[in-house]
């Protein structure tokens, strides 16, 4: 196998981490693997900039903890990656709703929710004076429902509050049942579907009937109430999609791995697991600043370094730069993402929780106190908050945001100071019905593409299809002791 500055057995055109796990599959096979990036850096998307000691998120996607490929768990991790720090979110998610912060999403207490029911059932609510059991951590829901295969979520957070639909405010805004978003009934009920939903394997769910989420959505046969204020935000969150068209398939495993475990970012920013990736390579591998003019399959030619030989090419680009230098490779849509970073004087009080915005009543669809979540990415004693507006942003960004920032944190943000807003047109791929989460990786023998758009539109997605790559390369260069498959697969 030979691996020189002018011929490597596989060139990869991008250092996103699809591009970068394909490389550690490939030069632990004993390939010779030159890692070709335009940028300076290596990430693609997953970019974190310095700003006054603050780290900042140019996309900042959401992260599970349940997926393998971050666990480092042995035959279904990312080989380069070992077990990367992760920051979790609280569990479950604070949903504003008419005026009010409600916990919820917890799916970790189906059984806690369903014996809260059992007492409430039996005692006036108001009359209780709570006590948590380390049992109850809150609820929450998903399931299908019939034909449809469409999973839903509701519950709480762990507190007595949020076990009985406590609404969260100032003291003395209520208490009553009027902060009740679900029963404890149904949210017993819809946790437990939400267990099921964990155990389903993938085969199964990828047999479901497929249509739009939001069509899905529509014949869960829940409370229109859990539907519009929980769910929907919810899931445009997971899938970075306002409007819900993306496939309900793709929605059930986005649903899957949320129940399975709960939401992280990588501690320091998202740019931590590319740069992981990257260090861990042989020396040389990785070359920043090639710009890529042309390709086939036995070489690429580039500006800065002429010609390059190879005997097979992987494309990890994004799908436009892809078919830039494939005409003819499908380009799906893509939905837009703007992130903007405030700093403020101190921090609202809602702690590691994620915020949705169960009215969509303003451009902000989820925001977090980053700085209490993963506290490296701010200085000392300095708050960030961290908000993403999913489609088109309004065009007084900045202004609209505070406005709506204001009513789902209940705190006034004139004096918050914007450190960065970084709009993406092309973010996220769309997954829209009928999507196949399995695309081919292989052109032909020896012409290869990987990345986000041939998987699901998530991190998770990129690092999976870059595997599947390299079971395709290993498998037509004939490479002794593997054939395609034979890596270990997350289940």
């Amino acid at each position: 196998m030979r691996s020189t500055a002018h011929h490597a057995d596989v060139i990869i055109i991008g250092a996103g981490i699809a591009g970068l796990s394909a490389a550690h599959l490939l030069t632990g096979a004993g390939l010779g693997v030159s890692v070709l990036e335009a940028a300076p850096r290596v990430g693609g998307r997953l970019a974190t900039d310095e700003v006054d000691g603050f780290r900042l998120d140019r996309l900042g996607p959401l992260l599970c903890t349940a997926w393998p490929e971050l666990t480092g768990t042995p035959g279904l991790g990312t080989p380069g990656l070992g077990a990367p720090e992760l920051r979790e979110f609280a569990p479950g998610v604070l949903v504003h709703s008419e005026g009010r912060r409600h916990l919820t999403g917890d799916i970790r207490s189906a059984r806690g929710a369903l014996r809260a029911a059992r007492t409430r059932s039996s005692a006036p609510w108001v009359h209780r004076a709570p006590r948590t059991p380390r049992a109850l951590r809150g609820s929450s829901a998903s399931g299908a429902s019939g034909a449809s295969g469409a999973p839903a979520i509701s519950g709480t957070a762990g507190s007595a509050q949020g076990a009985y639909g406590h609404e969260l405010g100032a003291p003395g805004r209520g208490g009553g049942r009027g902060g009740v978003v679900t029963g404890a009934i149904d949210r017993a009920r819809l946790g437990a579907a939400l267990h099921r939903l964990a155990l389903t394997p993938e085969a199964r769910l990828l047999a479901r009937p497929e249509r739009t989420a939001a069509e899905a959505l529509a014949g869960v046969g829940l409370p229109g109430r859990t539907v519009d204020g929980i769910l929907r935000p919810l899931l445009a969150a997971l899938l970075s999609d306002p409007a819900l068209t993306t496939s309900s398939r793709s929605a059930d495993l986005a649903l899957r791995d949320y129940a399975r475990g709960g939401l992280c970012v990588p501690a320091g920013g998202s740019a931590a697991l590319p740069e992981l990736l990257a260090a861990a390579l042989p020396p040389g591998t990785v070359r920043t600043g090639v710009h890529v003019t042309a390709a086939d399959i036995t070489s690429v030619r580039t500006k800065e370094h002429g010609e390059l030989g190879c005997r097979s090419l992987l494309l990890a680009t994004g799908a436009g730069a892809a078919a830039e230098l494939l005409p003819g490779l499908r380009v799906p849509s893509f939905r837009p993402v703007t992130v903007l970073h405030h700093t403020a004087p101190a921090a609202p009080p809602t702690g590691r929780s994620l915020v949705l915005d169960g009215d969509r009543s303003g451009p902000v669809a989820y925001t977090s106190v980053m700085s209490e979540v993963d506290p490296s990415r701010a200085p000392e004693g300095r708050a960030l908050i961290t908000s993403t507006v999913l489609g088109t942003p309004p065009p007084d960004l900045d202004r609209s945001v505070r406005a709506h920032l204001a009513a789902l944190y209940g705190v006034a943000t004139d004096g918050w100071e914007l450190l960065a807003a970084h709009h993406d047109p092309e973010a996220v791929p769309a997954m829209e019905a009928p999507h196949d989460p399995r695309r081919p990786v292989r052109v032909l023998a020896g012409l290869y593409v990987c990345g986000d758009h041939r998987d699901t539109s998530t991190v998770q997605g990129a690092l999976h299809s870059g595997r599947r790559a390299a079971e395709a390369i290993l498998t037509d260069l004939a490479v002794p002791g593997t054939h395609e498959g034979s890596l270990p697969r997350a289940a």
